[in-house]
């Protein structure tokens, strides 16, 4: 409602731990990637002779409480808290999903989206199979569901399941999946979306275990040691024999871990690559300042995630920072909608400016990005009625002129400013004194800068060059 910032598909949580409250670990990990979906959340478990679930509409917070934590037991636990991309926003649409299969409880948890999701539908209507929510996610866990080609050999063969649907799938996904025996993770060839490994160490005459997580923020929060990425086409199976790993068996292709996981989804207190996003974001503010410089007298940033970025530009720029906008955290954290007045005022409903830091004086405003264009207009005229005597726009990221079809929820063009309008045009609009952006290659170096000349992989930078790393129909 208040943001003009992109939203992520998801974030995924799983844990193989006996003798440990896998469901009480999984809500600490869930409040920790929290940022990454706040329309639902999920936590299914599995304790040997049968699965429990609970989901429900809303922060994590509201979600769950001690009563309905309670009956989640087990030593296996898969988590999930959404933002909508494929499927609306709805109960029926909330994860992990959870059915009973052929050979015991399947439960998936899906961070991306699939980009052939309307074909992998048809084929799975064709063949009989009923569908209850516009998820792509549902479709992952009916095709998991299916004997894989040459039937289960001495039982269930999950791994043969999930080449089978690797082969057919395109797209963006990071997964966690329950079954009877064991805890897998799944990792898409390509790598879109981010997924690491940690190791928990046993409490209470616990035997401890492992877990996987979106972000290595979620492993802290749990008191897990990190221990590595999952890697692009990579599937983990964890059971009580500990971890086992094998890669995908189709074409070799180069990773395209989402670059946006830098600019604004990850927390930046978390990892990627082995690299800080705080530093990150910090060197995309230091580009920024060497490519579009201002006469200016203070710096500030919009909270927070254009905080480190701010922080970068300011040093390199030899200006102070400071903050201009005060930030109610709390705003989000309720279902009570404002009215028709208070919505044309909704910025105001989550900052403030500081008086004190801004009176008279020239200001650079960093944004971590602007998509749509309705939020850093209004936050231009609050510095202004700050008292701010000019107000200068820099972003740390370049105008993002494309759609994104890989879990991030900017779907049409007509949605983006930049492919409407000129950065002049939008300077206008939004009622800056100047605006600029940070160019691709800029933003590219500082995030590589961290990698060495030979790091392996790549990057996707879809939505602001256009180059998508698979074939979608724009």
């Amino acid at each position: 409602m208040f943001s003009d910032n992109p939203k992520e598909a998801c974030g995924v949580f799983g844990i193989y731990a006996r003798g440990e409250d896998v469901a009480r670990t999984t809500f600490f990990a869930l409040y920790a990637l929290q940022h990454r979906g706040q329309e639902s959340a999920g936590i299914a478990t599995w304790d040997g002779r049968e699965p429990h679930i609970h989901r429900g509409m809303g922060l994590v917070t509201q979600v769950f409480h001690e009563d309905n934590l309670k009956p989640l037991k087990g030593h296996l636990a898969i988590g999930h808290t959404r933002y909508s991309t494929t499927g609306s926003s709805h109960l029926g649409n909330a994860q992990p999903y959870l059915l009973e299969s052929m050979h015991g409880p399947l439960g998936i948890g899906h961070n991306g989206n699939l980009t052939n999701a309307a074909a992998l539908r048809q084929r799975l209507l064709e063949r009989g199979v009923g569908l209850v929510s516009s998820s792509d996610s549902e479709l992952i866990i009916q095709m998991l569901a299916a004997q894989p080609p040459g039937g289960d050999v001495g039982g269930p063969d999950w791994p043969a399941r999930i080449r089978a649907f690797m082969r057919e799938a395109e797209g963006a996904y990071s997964l966690v999946i329950l079954t009877r025996e064991a805890l897998y993770a799944v990792r898409d060839p390509l790598g879109l979306r981010p997924l690491c490994l940690g190791r928990l160490e046993g409490s209470g005459g616990g035997r401890g275990g492992f877990v996987v997580a979106s972000e290595t923020c979620a492993l802290g929060t749990v008191g897990a040691e990190y221990v590595r990425e999952v890697a692009p086409g990579e599937v983990l199976r964890i059971d009580d024999e500990g971890v086992r790993s094998w890669r995908w068996d189709g074409p070799e292709r180069a990773s395209a871990l989402c670059v946006f996981e830098y600019v604004y989804f990850a927390r930046p207190d978390s990892t990627l690559e082995e690299q800080s996003i705080h530093r990150v974001r910090q060197r995309l503010g230091e580009a920024l300042a060497r490519e579009a410089p201002v006469e200016a007298d203070v710096v500030v940033g919009v909270p927070d995630s254009a905080t480190p970025a701010a922080i970068g530009y300011a040093i390199e720029a030899g200006l102070p920072y400071t903050e201009g906008l005060t930030k109610n955290r709390y705003i989000g954290r309720t279902f009570i909608q404002p009215d028709d007045r208070l919505r044309r005022h909704n910025v105001q409903l989550k900052y403030n400016p500081l008086r004190a830091n801004l009176e008279g004086r020239r200001v650079v405003m960093i944004d971590d990005s602007i998509v749509r264009g309705n939020t850093v207009g209004p936050l231009v005229q609050l510095l202004r009625k700050g008292g701010a005597a000019e107000v200068h726009v820099r972003v740390s990221s370049p105008p993002v002129r494309h759609p994104c079809f890989m879990g991030i929820d900017m779907a049409t063009y007509d949605q983006l400013i930049a492919h409407r309008m000129s950065v002049e045009e939008t300077c206008a609009h939004v009622g800056a004194d100047s605006l600029a952006y940070l160019s691709v290659e800029g933003m590219m170096q500082a995030v590589r800068a961290g990698l060495g000349e030979d790091a392996p992989g790549g990057h996707c930078d879809a939505c602001f060059s256009g180059r998508y790393p698979i074939e979608v129909d724009a």
